[in-house]
């Protein structure tokens, strides 16, 4: 029996589903039952009736899944899986700044941990966040922990205030401006789509900003047949299923710790069970803001 068809034996048996970041590796991702960026695998989460869920994705997603269905098995092929940025926010800093601004909102990006997300008002991912921070009454908005994508939704909703924690996602934040003018030159006919999470000057040399899903959406409308991407390259897999008459050159290098995320260790979550993710203390205060994103968004 092959390694897919004993996923599927056991996925059977366990009334489990697989759930897969747009990042990790392409032979995870054929296996899957849902493909997409973290907004859409947050709403399937929350509304699946299978009692297990394999969350191929970093740590945050796994608590994210196990905030909103805590009665359900969440297992993480590779727990010590991580996002660096998910940490990059201080808790002493957001009551800090709590307590001086009164008409403030605490936005923090899905890509954090249950820790932080315990401490915010709303949770947002890159499709939704414009329009939930536009949506909220505070005019002052702390948005962690991601700089960049706050600065980005802020040049959206210019009639508020940001304050930022300074976070950054190490793979898209590396993007130099150098790099997409080699990558123009190299390919001059090609339209570059960003994610938000790379630096300002690198989304200002760009055709179209926008999340994973929407960079998908967009290439897919195109009348353009050459596309240059500037976010982590696992998403190509997805790009040539939708688009498989174009071509697509990724700009970003690629997150290490989505790629440990093999079939083996799919499997191995199935076969034993490792991995899963435990209640935290955190757990249900951190559960309002991701259910108000999912109301807003």
């Amino acid at each position: 029996m092959s390694l897919v068809e004993e996923i599927a034996a056991l996925k059977e048996k366990q009334n489990a589903i697989i759930l897969a970041h747009y990042y990790v590796p392409e032979e995870v991702q054929k296996v899957a039952d849902h493909i997409g960026d973290s907004f859409y695998l947050a709403k399937v989460a929350a509304g699946t009736n299978a009692q297990t869920i394999v969350f191929c994705g970093v740590h945050f997603m796994g608590e994210g899944a196990k905030i909103l269905c805590p009665e359900k098995r969440v297992l993480l092929p590779v727990p010590s899986a991580d996002c660096p940025m998910a940490h990059m926010a201080s808790a002493e800093k957001i009551k800090e700044l709590k307590e001086k601004i009164s008409d403030l909102a605490v936005v923090c990006y899905i890509n954090s941990t249950a820790a932080l997300k315990s401490l915010a008002d709303v949770c947002v991912t890159s499709s939704n966040a414009v329009k939930i921070v536009r949506s909220l009454p505070e005019k002052n908005i702390l948005f962690i922990p991601d700089e960049n994508l706050g600065s980005f939704v802020a040049a959206a909703v210019p009639e508020k205030k940001f304050y930022y924690s300074g976070g950054y996602c190490p793979v898209h934040a590396a993007v130099k401006v150098q790099d997409v003018i080699a990558a123009k030159k190299a390919h001059p006919d090609a339209l570059l789509l960003t994610h938000p999470e790379c630096k300002k000057e690198v989304c200002e040399l760009s055709d179209y900003i926008g999340s994973t899903a929407g960079i998908i959406s967009f290439a897919e409308k195109s009348d353009k047949k050459s596309f240059l991407v500037c976010t982590e390259p696992g998403v190509l897999s997805e790009l040539y299923v939708r688009c498989p008459d174009k071509e697509f050159y990724p700009v970003t290098g690629i997150c290490e710790d989505m790629k440990m995320i093999t079939l083996e260790r799919v499997l191995n979550a199935l076969k034993t069970g490792e991995g899963e993710v435990p209640v935290e203390k955190w757990f249900e205060k951190a559960r309002r803001p991701l259910e108000r994103m999912l109301e807003l968004g």
